[in-house]
C-alpha cells in the first residue's frame, strides 16, 4: 500500500480532515491536499505525519521478525 493511500485510510478511521492534519503539520491544507494526490511524501514526512495521527512506522526484519519502531 502506498503511502498516501495508509494515510488516507487512517485519515478515514480516525475521522480527520485535510484540514484538520495541515493544520496540525503546519501547512495549508492545498499543500498536503496536493501531496495525498501525488504520493509525494519524504520518509520523514510520512513518519512525522503517522505520528500526527497517533501511529508508529515499524521496520520488521522478514526473516528474524525482528521490529524496529522508527521515530
Amino acid at each position: 500500500m502506498s503511502a498516501s493511500k495508509t494515510i488516507k485510510k487512517i485519515m478515514l478511521d480516525r475521522d480527520i480532515s485535510v484540514k484538520d492534519l495541515a493544520e496540525k503539520l503546519g501547512c495549508k491544507p492545498q499543500v498536503l491536499s496536493n501531496k495525498l494526490y501525488r504520493d509525494t511524501f519524504s520518509y520523514s514526512d510520512y513518519v512525522k505525519i503517522a505520528d500526527l495521527l497517533g501511529c508508529d512506522v515499524k521496520t520488521i526484519v522478514r526473516d528474524t521478525k525482528v521490529e524496529y519502531i522508527n521515530d
